[in-house]
């Protein structure tokens, strides 16, 4: 083992957002007896926010992230709205939402086709330098990735047309928006939803063919290293189908039977966080179960969100296309709810779907041009917003004082939902491929799989100033002698 000692680089960063750090320890036979995700850089929103104006807070907030400001953005608008007492117009909640759709579009595809899907599509043991947009460029064809960059770009435009730019957009006020929607620009959307919606088949079209068409990565999908029993959470409307944009906070347990379902304002009531003493990331449980450890199961207060979650903790999707792919993946997957964490990839492509179909229903609605955009505010206090990032469910909570100062706030943020589920995700996927002290560049890349299939946001989840994102993945004898050292970044 002793030539094991050396450093290995592992260079460019692969496809996460933030900074992490995967510690592996092996028993005496060179087996993984335990695994840890660090995440090594703190976040600090929490506190340069007090202070200052609410109004200022929304717009401070998106800067956590380059990849999900608009989840923030609109969470911190819902949170003023409550804190500020008002409603706002129907108007102003279409438009927000149709925005909202037009993120989700351009974030999916961007995991899919970018991230964690390449995977897939290039292989999860494809040399290291094809496992990028490159690579899935010259898998899939010059022109099918003109397609996937152009309908990305939409989603973008849609956001930039009200926000003025495409990351850290500023749209959104207590009450409702800063910008309407002119007859001219509704047109513009339909013809790039309408493109849109296209583009979501032939993504599903594509996930059937090179994954599901594929006998090895439907087993790899299925297979134990990657499965783990633990309860769900997603925002839902009145028919228990998913929400991104607004509704109540459903967690079904196991069994996929409802365990809670409450308004976004009772969150206190269904969650507690507590933090871990090897990283600056907190992790999230149950309040009801408690926590019990990294252990999944009915006894364990563990639950997950991000598209897999959503999808269990729904009775169904909101569009037609999307509901039809929903029932064919519980159909194909043994029924609800499925505990499949690589199944993650295949609810995301659902919701890519279901965004598409919802931004043209939205664009199509002549009603979004109406000039009633934004309701009066009334007196400061306290407010929560919750919605639906890429992610998973995103909580922003607000105290204001008579001024309309911040006095405290509080962000719980997807990832954070996610921590012990990733963990413990990280652990059994590195217990399943890695043996005998056997570590190389495939089997790493089959472990961050494990967390990849999240689309984990460590920058939302523990931001902070350097704007590096080393990964380094180091792996112990049962002395704690270090074995071996991955690194990238």
């Amino acid at each position: 083992m002793s030539e094991s000692k050396k450093e290995i680089i592992i260079d460019p960063i692969t496809r996460l957002e933030g900074h992490g750090k995967i510690t592996i320890f092996l028993d005496d036979d060179g087996n993984v007896e335990d695994a840890y995700l660090q995440i090594p850089e703190l976040r600090g929103f929490e506190r340069f926010c007090i202070g200052r104006h609410a109004e200022e807070v929304a717009r401070i907030v998106p800067r956590i992230c380059g990849v999900c400001p608009v989840a923030h953005h609109t969470a911190s608008m819902k949170a003023l709205d409550k804190a500020f007492n008002v409603e706002p117009t129907e108007t102003a909640k279409k438009l927000r939402e149709l925005i909202y759709n037009a993120y989700f579009i351009y974030d999916h595809t961007l995991h899919f086709y970018y991230l964690g899907g390449t995977d897939f599509i290039v292989g999860p043991k494809a040399p290291k330098e094809e496992r990028n947009i490159v690579g899935v460029i010259n898998k899939v064809g010059l022109e099918i990735g003109k397609e996937v960059i152009k309908h990305r770009s939409f989603g973008q435009k849609i956001i930039e047309m009200f926000g003025g730019r495409a990351t850290h957009p500023v749209y959104g006020l207590p009450g409702g928006v800063s910008k309407g929607c002119t007859e001219d620009n509704r047109r513009v959307i339909e013809e790039m939803a309408k493109l849109c919606v296209h583009f979501g088949e032939f993504t599903l079209d594509a996930f059937h063919k090179i994954v599901l068409g594929n006998k090895n990565y439907v087993d790899l999908i299925t297979s134990d290293d990657y499965t783990m029993k633990t309860y769900y959470m997603g925002l839902v409307d009145k028919n228990n189908k998913v929400a991104f944009y607004d509704g109540d906070i459903r967690v079904v347990d196991p069994n996929g039977k409802e365990f809670r379902k409450v308004k976004a304002e009772d969150y206190l009531n269904l969650v507690e966080e507590s933090p871990l003493s090897w990283s600056y990331i907190k992790t999230v449980y149950l309040k009801d179960v408690g926590w019990k450890g990294f252990v999944d199961g009915v006894d364990s207060g563990v639950f997950r969100v991000a598209p897999l979650g959503r999808l269990n903790a729904s009775d169904g999707m909101s569009t037609p296309l999307a509901q039809e792919e929903y029932e064919k993946m519980y159909e194909t997957l043994g029924g609800k709810p499925v505990h499949h964490t690589l199944a993650m990839h295949w609810a995301r492509v659902i919701e890519l779907m279901n965004a598409c179909e919802r931004l043209l229903e939205l664009a199509q609605d002549e009603s979004i041009t109406d000039k009633d955009i934004r309701a009066e505010p009334g007196e400061p206090g306290e407010g929560i917003g919750v919605v639906e990032a890429a992610r998973g469910t995103l909580i922003h909570h607000y105290m204001l004082d008579e001024r309309g100062m911040m006095k405290d706030l509080n962000l719980i943020v997807a990832t954070v939902n996610n921590s012990a589920a990733i963990n413990m995700s990280v652990k059994k996927a590195a217990q399943g491929v890695i043996k005998n002290g056997e570590v190389n560049d495939g089997l790493l890349n089959m472990v961050e799989m494990a967390f990849r299939a999240y689309d984990p946001c460590f920058a939302c989840a523990t931001h902070s100033l350097p704007g590096k994102t080393p990964l380094e993945v180091s792996v112990y004898d049962r002395d704690k002698n270090l074995v071996k050292r991955l690194k990238r970044g």
